[in-house]
């Protein structure tokens, strides 16, 4: 039985760490090692070794580890000077570790840390000894690129986790499992709602009807609540000219993100990476006055960003997307009841979407940073008083902020206690500065506004990945691309179906008729599987009768009721969000 352990969960994993890599050492010799972390799951190590590793290596490494924790080897830490750590490295033909010796600044101490045979180049700390690392698992099997550069070797990452007790590291493993289950990627193909093409390009979203009706939805519901809350919908173009994203900094900046120019007419014009520019464009198309403030302007904007092969996945990194993008354009005075009134928008739709617990990240000044210190200091003060009004806890990333303002970051908790950072309400100094936006004030000059920008869901995309493994494919009645299915017994019953269904049309209600001739059985198990929220089986005693006998996805059989009734149950179901 594992030791109880005291100390923090990163050093029980860095130490895990270790243990990975004396392990591998002693099964496979002549191994070169890089570095071998604790992240905020577990752990991992990267490798260098001619053996290819399989899953199946997993299982003895493990096994050898828990005999290492058996024996309580004790961690011993030594320092060296640079030249005996040069020496000891070059002995070991440790040529990564060499690498990252040279990383060590002068003067600074060089520690190894040794258990067992193995020893490593590490600050640490660790844990005294094995048998206080707990229980551990080893997940998988990646490659990595030294220094994380295309250039330079292709290493062997092995992933693995490591908690104080079997409890929690089974506790773990199970949500795992049901992770699995909810992705996004697996329930995209299986519930027919989206996918990629090579012919198209990796990163780039085709949406399916189901797909398509489900963000029809989100965007409806998106644009109306945005409305009725004070915002003027903007549209604008997908590509611009050159000099706009000159001006706006991007061609400076965040050109490597940016897809290479297309020629027209002479002038080179770039896919948008960001929404921003335009609306200031539209704000700078005439004089403006502080009577007009506060401007609160949302689009929903696809943007094109270049991201390496290696990162995308699924819908939660791609390279085409739409953004529901938001900028509030006020007067400083404004800013502190703009910023309460947009943090609690955030958390009105989040609560609509099923996502009651949000924590917030405040990001303040970093050392190098534009706009006036006491434009920052306002600013952060009318972020965080939002956030203790709305009695949200948060975290303070002193220095976190871009060099263009400080922000608030977003991040909800989804079904099975995973956080996904999702809004975000960024304070920008630079823009309107770069663009020299100005507005007449009541003292008849011309002042410089505040500018925020908002995302709320982030992208479409990203956030339907999310939402589709929050509720694992069984989207509430109120989204779902089909609310009812209307299941005959036989054959006959059809036409009777096909009444019920066009009644339930005339209140926009999303309904299908499995038209299938076999029987009940196998159309109600096709049904549970497309997580249809509603079945509504029809025979002769219904046809008789004009009613519906209901099967609920959550509550299960609601019995016969007349039509009326039950579409009263669903307009509640939708009215209430569920």
């Amino acid at each position: 039985m594992a030791e109880k352990v005291t100390f923090d969960l990163s050093t029980l994993r860095h130490s895990a760490a270790h243990l990975m890599a004396a392990a591998v050492q002693e099964l496979y010799p002549g191994t070169r090692f890089d570095i071998g972390p604790a992240t905020a799951d577990g752990f991992y190590y990267d490798f260098d070794t001619e053996h290819r590793f399989t899953p199946e290596d997993l299982e003895t490494i493990e096994k050898k580890i828990r005999g290492m924790i058996c024996q309580k080897l004790p961690f011993v830490r030594r320092e060296f000077t640079r030249a005996e750590a040069e020496s000891l490295l070059k002995s070991r033909a440790q040529t990564f570790k060499l690498e990252r010796l040279a990383d060590i600044p002068e003067g600074d101490a060089i520690s190894f840390y040794q258990v067992g045979e193995f020893a490593d180049l590490c600050r640490g700390p660790h844990v005294e000894h094995s048998g206080q690392v707990g229980a551990v698992k080893l997940l998988s099997i990646a490659g990595s690129y030294f220094r994380g550069k295309e250039t330079n070797p292709m290493l062997q990452r092995i992933y693995g986790t490591a908690f104080a007790t079997q409890k929690e590291l089974d506790a773990y493993l199970a949500a795992i499992e049901e992770a699995k289950k909810r992705d996004h990627r697996k329930l995209g193909k299986e519930l027919d709602l989206f996918s990629t093409s090579e012919n198209v390009g990796p990163g780039l979203i085709l949406w399916h009807p189901k797909g398509a009706r489900i963000r029809y939805n989100i965007e409806n519901f998106w644009r109306a609540e945005h409305y009725r809350n004070g915002y003027e919908m903007l549209f604008t173009p997908h590509v611009g000219k050159a000099n706009l994203w000159q001006t706006s900094g991007h061609l400076e900046f965040y050109k490597d993100a940016m897809y290479a120019p297309m020629e027209i007419e002479g002038c080179d014009y770039y896919a948008k990476p960001m929404n921003c520019p335009f609306h200031i464009e539209v704000y700078q198309s005439r004089n403006r006055s502080y009577r007009e403030l506060p401007l609160r302007w949302a689009e929903l904007g696809t943007v094109y960003r270049f991201e390496k092969g290696g990162v995308l996945h699924g819908l939660l990194r791609v390279r085409g997307f739409t953004q529901d993008d938001a900028h509030i354009i006020c007067t400083p005075e404004q800013i502190e009841s703009e910023i309460a009134e947009v943090l609690r928008f955030s958390l009105y739709i989040w609560k609509c979407f099923g996502f009651p617990e949000i924590k917030a990240y405040l990001a303040t000044r970093p050392e190098k940073a534009v706009g006036e210190p006491a434009r920052w200091e306002q600013a952060q003060k009318s972020l965080v008083a939002a956030l203790e009004k709305e009695g949200i806890p948060y975290e303070v990333d002193e220095g976190g902020g871009a060099f263009y303002g400080p922000k608030i970051d977003l991040k909800i908790k989804d079904a099975i206690g995973r956080e996904w950072q999702t809004s975000t309400i960024q304070f920008d100094f630079n823009l309107p500065e770069r663009f020299d936006m100005t507005y007449v004030a009541a003292d008849g000059l011309k002042h410089r506004p505040y500018m925020v920008h908002r995302a709320l869901l982030g992208s479409l995309e990203r956030f339907f990945g999310v939402l589709t493994e929050h509720y694992a494919g069984a989207f509430p009645v109120w989204l779902a691309p089909e609310q009812i299915r209307v299941l005959p017994v036989k054959e006959e019953f059809i036409a009777y179906a096909d009444q019920v269904a066009a009644e339930l049309r005339s209140d926009d209600v999303r309904v299908d008729v499995d038209r299938d001739p076999g029987t009940i059985g196998p159309k109600i198990s096709r049904a549970r599987r497309d997580r249809v929220p509603y079945m509504l089986v029809v025979g002769g005693r219904e046809a008789e009768s004009g009613t519906v006998a209901v099967r609920s996805r959550s509550d299960g059989e609601l019995g016969a009721m007349p039509l009326a009734d039950f579409k009263a149950r669903l307009a509640a179901d939708i009215r209430e969000k569920k």
